[in-house]
């Protein structure tokens, strides 16, 4: 513990002064920020964004971030600063690993190369740009099928169009969960997804000789959420040790389902097409890179000790008697999510504001709020979870390779995943973008991969419900191994921030 205060507070001493450094940009930052939330919920970005969702799209200017071969991106410092954030974040899971003489330093060096190799590819290479590109464009189109449902259901029998009134977050943005969780059971029903994942599975396996149950679990969650993957697996569950369950729940933290990726999708894209292609082939490579990256940061936090098996078999778990049955268990799924996702959304944004009131307070009482104004010289005008957690987690932004202005922003934004989840911090993302808050276009892609995963408290109690229903021999694992498995989620996710990042200049 000695060891992991002293590396915090060297990495703060780094990054400290660069926080406190950066200049004012926008002299209503604060508002912007936190202000607003301590005052009134509704005053908002993020509880306005069933107000403007549509209408306002988190549009990046600077084109040269989808370009490859652009000069001058691809720089010494920028590989440099790469390199030491990832030496700091693998050093950072060692001293917090179970068993620090059994770690496969193999394991760690080839997972990272492939995400090096991965980010790259789908930055750099015309050919797989184009690809991930067109897996963009199956989304977008997915989320312009879910909306032309949504017309029908919403639009006014006078005019025919739906009310401005109705384009909202509720009503623009949850229906797509409920139609790609129709989607992905057709796929499912059909066994598309079970051989992909299976040849996915197989080149992870022989790479990182890690188990084909492990393997699968992993990919698997690319496509499925953290608690449907783990049904490929189910035949497994109950005789996997410690490494192998770390890995599962890691695997789901760190990376997001096809569903909600195609909502930050069109949250963060909104109605312009180049912004939902950016976004659509970040999101979409992050996903991809996670899993690779949660092997990592299992792997370190808690090795194998234990021989493993290679063998691969997907779990044969029927959807559906027929394609109509399934379509229908995928749509009530879809909804039952939906409604799961909106009720934590009123319920979060409100204990934020709640918190940030009581904050607000006390910074009165205690003249607190004065001295944050001049220490931040106007970036934050008051005492508020904002500025808490943009300041405990700036060591964290600074490795991963953020430029001085916006660390506070971006540790931000991981504060709000973390304690939260990736849902409120994606959606302060758009209003931060809207509210061109950003000093680098660099940093709004950095973030894009840092929030990637679900990596959250109440996630804990989501495997430990979800993965212990189908193996409840392992409740005592999948209980204390919760905290760590978050850890690792989010060490995924700042993996691959770090190298992207690297590789963008």
């Amino acid at each position: 513990m000695r060891k992991i205060v002293w590396w915090w507070v060297v990495i703060l001493a780094l990054s400290g002064s660069s926080v406190l450094a950066s200049e004012n940009r926008l002299p209503a930052f604060e508002s912007v920020l936190a202000g607003e939330w301590a005052r009134s919920a509704s005053d908002h970005p993020v509880a306005m964004v069933a107000q403007d969702t549509a209408a306002q799209p988190a549009v990046i200017p600077d084109h040269q971030l989808s370009r490859s071969g652009d000069s001058g991106g691809f720089w010494a410092v920028s590989l440099l600063r790469g390199l030491l954030g990832l030496v700091i974040l693998v050093a950072l899971g060692y001293l917090l690993s179970t068993n620090r003489r059994a770690v496969s330093w193999r394991v760690v060096g080839l997972g990272l190369l492939t995400q090096v190799v991965i980010a790259f590819l789908v930055l750099k290479v015309p050919a797989v740009q184009y690809f991930f590109e067109l897996m963009g464009k199956v989304f977008i189109k997915i989320l312009d099928f879910s909306k032309d449902g949504s017309a029908f259901l919403f639009k006014s029998m006078l005019t025919g169009k739906v009310e401005d009134s109705l384009i909202t977050f509720a009503f623009q943005i949850l229906p797509t969960i409920i139609f790609f969780s129709a989607i992905t059971s057709i796929l499912f029903y059909y066994g598309i997804i079970q051989k992909v994942v299976y040849a996915l599975a197989w080149a992870l396996t022989k790479l990182l000789r890690i188990s084909g149950a492990e393997s699968l679990s992993s990919v698997s969650n690319i496509f499925l959420g953290q608690t449907e993957a783990p049904l490929l697996i189910k035949e497994y569950l109950g005789r996997m040790n410690r490494s192998e369950i770390m890995l599962v729940m890691t695997g789901g933290m760190a990376t997001m389902a096809g569903g909600v990726l195609a909502i930050y999708i069109g949250l963060l894209g909104g109605s312009d097409p180049y912004s939902q292609m950016l976004f659509a082939k970040h999101l979409i490579s992050a996903s991809v890179m996670a899993a690779p990256a949660g092997v990592v940061a299992a792997k370190l936090l808690v090795p194998q000790t234990e021989p493993i098996q290679e063998h691969i078999q997907v779990t044969r778990e029927k959807i559906g008697s027929n394609i109509l049955e399934a379509i229908a268990n995928g749509t009530t799924q879809g909804l039952k999510l939906a409604v799961n996702v909106a009720a934590m959304l009123i319920v979060f944004i409100a204990l934020i504001a709640m918190v940030n009131f009581i904050l607000l307070k006390i910074g009165d009482w205690t003249t607190l709020n004065t001295a944050i104004t001049n220490l931040t010289d106007g970036r934050y005008t008051h005492f508020s979870l904002q500025f808490i957690l943009g300041y405990a987690l700036s060591p964290i932004a600074w490795a991963v390779g953020v430029c001085k202005e916006d660390i506070a922003l971006v540790a931000q934004l991981l504060g709000e995943k973390t304690i939260l989840n990736e849902m409120i911090g994606y959606i302060s993302l758009k209003d931060y973008v809207a509210a061109h808050a950003f000093y680098e276009e660099k940093s709004i892609i950095i973030s894009t991969y840092v929030l990637c995963g679900f990596a959250n408290f109440s996630s804990i109690g989501i495997q430990i419900g979800g993965i212990g229903a189908l193996a409840p021999n392992q409740r005592l694992n999948l209980s204390q191994l919760g905290l760590r498995a978050l850890v690792g989620g989010t060490l995924a996710a700042l993996f691959s921030a770090t190298i992207s990042g690297s590789i963008l200049g």
